[in-house]
């Protein structure tokens, strides 16, 4: 397999930050992929016997793969926030630390969008609070973190394109600001292919309170894809990409399917412009679309309702 190039550490510009943070997550996603693929082949889920065909995604295109932002849009909310929530009923930080969480995640679902000030503020709290800890340690608690908060926030129709892309026998990545070892326990219970994802440093398995490059956001995660699509071999005219911030532009646009799905007021004015495809899961109600994909199909449909039933009931 192909490697990856790094840069030197001397390199300090944002730029040089972003490829680096790109590159350090795309080899993570690679190498929990390849042991995943060693230690087990995922259970996927059935595709629907009844629904027709579909044109999109191409089944058996080898160089096709899908990109899948994770924050509001295969799940509600943010996971940083859900895993400091977990990492609070552990006892690894204090009440006044929990209350400075929930004040983000509840800013993020009132507000619909990353705000750049509260994800890094997020996650200069998340690294202060895992110094020290063991990687292992961490991921085993994501687990657990994983079906106590994060379960049941996962957008079914959103769920939906993903196992459409999986049935087609493509791979399927999550691309997310979130901490890699998060962002890869997610992916394995969706049975997705891998993710990539925030990489911070680690010293003989100990996390030492630093980032590798920057946290994978806005360009970042253009190039985490560019770099992983050239060591997969993939053709990125053939690869699809889904989020809901407009801070993903640089992403969406790397693909030849770009998607906008419970896009924000910028992502969506963008997306109407050039013709993507949009699709809103946040309320039973179907978004303005342009050319929505058959791999949506009646599952998608679905699941957006039920995603709305289940909103629903814990309002009232």
């Amino acid at each position: 397999m192909a490697a990856l190039r790094w840069l030197t550490p001397r390199r300090h510009s944002a730029t040089a930050r972003s490829v680096l943070a790109g590159e350090a997550s795309a080899e993570a996603a690679r190498k929990s992929a390849e042991a995943a693929e060693i230690a087990e082949t995922p259970q996927e889920a059935a595709p629907d016997s009844g629904a027709a065909e579909p044109e999109f995604p191409v089944h058996g295109d080898d160089r096709a793969a899908a990109f899948f932002d994770l924050d509001n849009t295969v799940m509600q909310g943010a996971a940083i926030f859900h895993f400091g929530r977990g990492l609070y009923k552990r006892k690894f930080f204090e009440t006044r630390d929990l209350a400075r969480f929930a004040w983000q995640q509840a800013w993020f679902r009132l507000a619909g969008f990353e705000d750049p000030e509260h994800m890094q503020d997020a996650r200069d709290s998340a690294l202060s609070i895992v110094k020290g800890h063991r990687v292992s340690e961490l991921k085993s608690i994501g687990e657990e973190i994983y079906d106590e908060y994060m379960a049941e926030r996962i957008w079914p129709g959103t769920r939906a394109l993903a196992q459409a892309h999986l049935d087609a026998g493509q791979k399927v990545w999550l691309v997310t600001a979130a901490p890699v070892e998060i962002a890869q326990v997610i992916a394995r219970r969706l049975g997705l292919t891998g993710a990539l994802g925030t990489v911070a440093e680690s010293i003989g398995g100990v996390y030492t309170g630093k980032l590798v490059g920057e946290p994978l956001h806005g360009p970042a995660k253009a190039e985490a894809v560019r770099a992983l699509a050239t060591a997969e071999h993939l053709d990125l005219s053939r690869c699809a990409a889904y989020s809901d911030s407009h801070n993903d532009i640089p992403m969406l646009s790397l693909v030849g399917h770009p998607y906008a799905i419970n896009p924000d007021s910028k992502l969506r004015k963008h997306a109407r412009e050039l013709e993507w495809r949009l699709r809103d899961y946040r309320t039973g109600r179907k978004a303005a679309k342009v050319g929505i994909p058959a791999a949506a199909g009646v599952g998608a449909v679905a699941g957006g309702t039920a995603a709305a039933i289940a909103l629903h009931r814990r309002r009232r």
